[in-house]
């Protein structure tokens, strides 16, 4: 487990998911992976999966399992959080 500033736990166990599934090191391949790289997009759920080639159901689903990962509500939230664990790029705006 990696170790967390104190109060941080969701880190810990979403570090240990992400180590557990490779999400870190393959997240292309990962479909949970393939969905997370287009939180920061404006783009739908039907959007989504029309890039991926998935139905909206299955985006839809990667969503609520992401989100419960990261403990999260909203997609807003989920890019924040992705982004404090580098799991995403940092926002050009934030550069």
């Amino acid at each position: 487990m990696v170790s967390a500033p104190p109060g941080s736990g969701k880190t810990v166990l979403l570090r240990s998911w992400i180590d557990a599934a490779g999400l870190a090191e393959r997240a292309a391949w990962v479909p949970v992976g393939r969905v997370l790289r287009y939180l920061p997009t404006h783009l739908s759920a039907p959007e989504i999966a029309g890039e991926l080639s998935v139905s909206t159901s299955t985006v839809k689903t990667h969503l609520r399992n992401l989100y419960a990962k990261l403990g999260v509500h909203s997609r807003a939230e989920a890019v924040e959080s992705a982004r404090a664990l580098g799991l995403l790029a940092p926002s050009a705006h934030s550069r």
